[in-house]
């Protein structure tokens, strides 16, 4: 990936204008196509296949009038007066005909009217009127609110005397998020960190520019959606929040590679190719673990969560796609102008180092004091996420003075707080022969519930086949008691089937709000051994380590729990909730903890990535366990605290004027990427590094052979362009080694310390008695051997960076494994193979066969390189001239070239 990323960061570089252009194109066409297609969002919580849905779906079709949307006419009289006076009720039933001729309506229940009950306070204060509409809330139009309010204005005239008419319900909700100045926030922090880090405007405003850009795009993308899928309105607004972060982030660390290398006197365009292969590769590393965990919500079960984690993974790879195309064609624009000077450099390095040195001093000092800190810390902030309850909103989450919310509060004073969330009995009377009083019966016995406060209705539809009961309960939606009472219904249909032979379910707003939030929470155990186990397969790839992934993810579990606490502290348990303008506390968005867990998953394997590469590399290089530590630390620290600032500025901003669904969320996520990148990724992972030793680094040989190489880093292509010029510019050697070694599963070594230099049309002959490597020779030559260590080209490519390209352009004939190896080097040489390996070649006793192959031998059309126990056995078969031989013996004894 690191050689395709090379290229491609100097395709950019060198088409800049091109690539400009292009982006600038397709953010007009997205944004175009947003604004024909586009068909708006849709906040309906559906769950397919449970009670709630199926019953509510029911209703749709047996009984439309009920199926839709609602809203309410509260009215509210002065104290002392009565909302069930006769002036009051006259005014009422004038405006009901209005109502129901109003757009979108289907019936109105008028609260004086006999066969309603109680929708009339207690107090005498206020009546409840319900306009029930024919759609859904993603459905009305502007002019049904328009002419519902009119209508409302009408009657508070009408009646007069100090009486409010206040008009509410889930019709006149608006759970959209919407961007606010605050927001801003997140940027001009982000900006004023960046013109630290670089000390240029130039190269600050770079990755805020680019971040823009991509927003754009990946926004538009998620509202043209909206017209093949339904795409609830946080989703835009999480793509927006993840966008923003992602994008300011991935820039940096490219700008930031790009600078320090043009500081070491790289020429430009040279220095764009390398930080896009080395901090591109890590940047694609980065978004492709957060892209996964989102993509993984489809976990749930659930369309609109999977949607949401769509449209939001969207974002995160139009972030990643930005950052190798369009900042190295931006980086190509500035040129020379990014070059750091370098007295000013070094005193802000030197500074910066003596801070960075000291922290990770102090936190490698005594690694069990560290670590039984910070555990303990995090243990402790984690305690209030045992209280974490979950909760889809409703008008109760609105801002403050809204109509809905001022509808909402008015209904609960009144009325009491389960009638702003009542539940739907529904009834199947198909089969009765009393309809009526089936459903009546139904009713009395619901009425006796404990946990019910009334049963204002109960009907069946016109047709007779279906029939309906409202239950209001005595506690509020998000009330754990109206969840025992749901319970409670549903565990009566058997005795409902019994007296009544009707079978029933339980729905409503309320019920499948609960049915969310129960299958959410069933969702994050399953969501969380695929989180975990898959952080522990990507990082042992990046790192050829055990212990570092699952030292990676036991401080990511750490950074989830201290997430979950902190937001559970405040949104739940109330602490703080003035501060951060919180409504209402109690319960989050049901949806909160899997985003969490997906989303800072990924930035948690970010700061991991970046941090401990550094530490890797150099202990790889020099061997010292401890000294890596600190190297490494102060190498990276600047960086990630940067990309730590940056995107905890972003989602902080989002907390102050944030919807009730993006508020919790940006706290959550702006907690959990403090916790992880400053107390676990620089305090707790150098303390148990430093506690490990040179134990961390280590894989089993046998899994190392096995698991797949992630070079997150780009080591690859520093050892690829280091041998660019190796053995010799424009050299014509099909085979190149030095130092080669290869080991077995068990880490024995097979060979060592090989070194050859084969040009074209000369054959390799490997030989020696017993065991000595002479196979794994061939093979490691051939690209079939993925661990290979040493310096090693074959056909103008390094391995085992280019061993699939190797593996297509050479022939390995295994003699011992086929009947006819003379006949498949011919026909490798008509293909127009260039290098042949002939393994066990003393093993073709056959005339006629070693007479062929004696032919292609001597034809010189290919380079070969043959293997055998003895030259003697096989001396008549090769050429007098152009032979080179290779003596192994069992390592430890090095090979020798003669």
């Amino acid at each position: 990936m690191s050689s395709f990323l090379y290229r491609l960061g100097r395709l950019a570089a060198r088409g800049r204008v091109l690539v400009t252009a292009l982006w600038l194109v397709v953010l007009c066409v997205s944004g175009g196509a947003a604004l024909l297609f586009g068909q708006g969002t849709d906040d309906t919580f559906a769950i397919p296949g449970s009670e709630s849905q199926e019953a509510l779906d029911h209703l749709g079709r047996v009984f439309p009038q009920v199926s839709g949307t609602s809203a309410q006419l509260v009215v509210l009289v002065p104290e002392g007066q009565r909302a069930d006076s006769a002036a009051v009720r006259d005014s009422v039933s004038a405006v009901v005909p209005e109502l129901t001729g109003a757009p979108q309506v289907s019936t109105v229940v008028n609260p004086f009217d006999p066969a309603v009950h109680d929708a009339v306070s207690k107090d005498g204060r206020a009546a409840l009127v319900t306009v029930q509409l024919d759609v859904g809330l993603a459905d009305i139009q502007p002019s049904t609110r328009t002419a519902l309010a009119g209508i409302a204005q009408d009657l508070e005239n009408r009646i007069g005397h100090g009486t409010e008419v206040l008009t509410g319900g889930d019709a006149f909700s608006d759970k959209v998020p919407k961007l606010s100045p605050t927001e801003g926030i997140g940027l001009v922090i982000a900006l004023v960190v960046l013109l630290m880090v670089f000390g240029s405007f130039i190269a600050a405003g770079m990755p805020l520019l680019t971040a823009i850009l991509g927003v754009g795009v990946s926004v538009a993308l998620v509202y043209a959606a909206t017209s093949v899928a339904t795409v609830s309105s946080t989703a835009p607004m999480l793509a927006v929040m993840l966008g923003l972060a992602v994008g300011i982030d991935y820039a940096l660390f490219l700008l930031s590679r790009h600078r320090d290398q043009l500081a070491e006197g790289l020429e430009v365009e040279e220095s764009i190719a390398r930080a896009t292969a080395t901090a591109g590769s890590a940047v694609i590393f980065a978004g492709l673990t957060v892209v996964i965990a989102l993509l993984g919500l489809f976990v749930a079960g659930i369309p609109f969560l999977t949607t949401m984690g769509i449209a939001a993974a969207g974002g995160v790879a139009v972030a990643v796609i930005v950052a190798i195309t369009l900042i190295p064609a931006l980086l190509a624009f500035a040129g020379e102008r990014l070059r750091p000077k370098k007295p000013r450099k070094a005193r802000k390095t030197k500074k910066k180092t003596r801070f960075s040195l000291r922290w990770v001093r102090l936190a490698t000092k005594s690694p069990w004091v560290t670590i039984a800190l910070i555990v303990g810390v995090l243990a402790i902030a984690s305690v209030p996420a045992l209280d974490l309850r979950l909760a889809l909103p409703d008008n109760g989450t609105d801002e403050d003075g809204t109509p809905a919310r001022v509808a909402y509060d008015a209904v609960a004073e009144h009325f009491g707080p389960g009638f702003n969330g009542p539940l739907v009995v529904t009834a199947d009377i198909l089969s009765t022969t009393d309809p009526v009083g089936i459903t009546n019966g139904i009713a009395d016995d619901i009425r006796k519930v404990p946990g019910v406060a009334v049963v204002p209705l109960a009907t069946p539809n016109p047709k007779g086949d279906t029939a309906i009961i409202q239950v209001v309960p005595t506690t509020g939606a998000f009330d754990e008691a109206t969840d025992d009472l749901v319970e409670r219904l549903r565990s009566m249909e058997g005795q409902f089937k019994d007296r009544y032979g009707v079978q029933t379910a339980v729905t409503g707003f309320t019920a499948v709000g609960i049915d969310v939030s129960t299958q959410l929470g069933d969702a994050l155990l399953p969501f969380g051994i695929l989180v975990v186990g898959l952080s522990l397969v990507l990082l042992a790839m990046v790192f050829r380590s055990i212990l570092v992934p699952l030292k990676a993810t036991f401080g990511y579990l750490l950074s989830i729990g201290a997430a979950f606490g902190a937001t559970s502290f405040v949104f739940g348990q109330g602490h703080l909730a003035d501060a951060l303008g919180v409504t209402r506390t109690g319960s989050v968005i049901s949806f909160l903890p899997i985003i969490l867990m997906g989303v800072l998953f990924g930035l948690a394997m970010d700061y991991e990535v970046f941090l401990v590469s550094r530490i890797r590399e150099d202990y790889v290089h020099h061997g010292d366990a401890h000294k890596a530590i600190e190297t490494g630390f102060v190498s990276a620290s600047r960086v990630v605290t940067a990309a730590a600032v940056i995107m905890l500025g972003v989602f902080a901003a989002f907390v102050p004027d944030g919807s009730a669904t993006i508020k919790p969320i940006a706290f959550s996520l702006a907690v959990g990427v403090f916790v992880d990148a400053f107390l676990v990724r620089m305090t707790l992972v150098p303390a148990i590094l430093a506690l490990l030793g040179p134990r961390a680094w280590g894989l089993p040989p046998r899994l190392d052979r096995k698991l797949p190489v992630f070079d997150a880093e780009g080591d690859g292509l520093v050892h690829e362009l280091r041998l660019a010029d190796w053995p010799a510019p424009g050299s014509p050697e099909v085979i190149s080694a030095a130092g080669l070694r290869v080991d077995d599963d068990r880490g024995r070594t097979i060979f060592r310390d090989v070194e050859l230099h084969l040009g074209p049309g000369e054959i390799l002959a490997v030989h020696g008695s017993g065991p000595a490597g002479k196979s794994a020779l061939l093979y490691a030559l051939a690209g079939r051997v993925p661990n290979v260590r040493g310096d090693l080209k074959v056909l103008g490519r390094v391995l085992p960076q280019h061993a699939h390209a190797v593996r297509r352009n050479v022939a390995f004939v295994a003699c011992k494994e086929t009947d006819d190896p003379a006949g498949e080097v011919r026909r490798a040489l008509d293909d127009g193979v260039a290098l042949v390996f002939l393994d066990d070649l003393d093993t073709v006793v056959n005339t006629a066969q070693r007479a062929g192959l004696r032919a292609s031998f001597a034809s010189r059309d290919a380079t070969f390189a043959v293997s055998c126990q003895s030259l003697a056995i096989v001396r008549d078969l090769l050429p007098t001239t152009a032979v080179a031989g290779l003596a192994m013996t069992p390592a430890p004894v090095p090979a020798e070239v003669r």
